[in-house]
């Protein structure tokens, strides 16, 4: 079972004469998937470079010190509504 036999060879001949030789619709098959598999490569390439072009994300205007005066906004108005802990 370590090495091939002349029945192993005969049978992967056939078949890479199958799938890659001839006129036949198999041949023809492959050579659709070949091109496909060169559309996919090209695709993602241009997905990579378009990514590379891209701006990375500003940040916000005012930084941390906006939120927090925000979230003390937020906090005062849920104290005058009476939903602030009564501490």
């Amino acid at each position: 079972m370590g090495s091939l036999s002349v029945w192993h060879w005969l049978i992967f001949l056939a078949v890479a004469l199958l799938l890659f030789g001839g006129s036949g619709k198999i041949s023809s098959i492959m050579g659709d998937v070949a091109k496909g598999i060169k559309s996919f490569k090209k695709g993602m390439a241009e997905d990579e470079e378009t990514a590379k072009k891209e701006e990375p994300p500003k940040a916000l205007e005012g930084g941390p010190a906006k939120a927090e005066q925000q979230a003390a906004a937020a906090s005062a108005e849920a104290n005058k509504a009476g939903w602030g802990s009564k501490a």
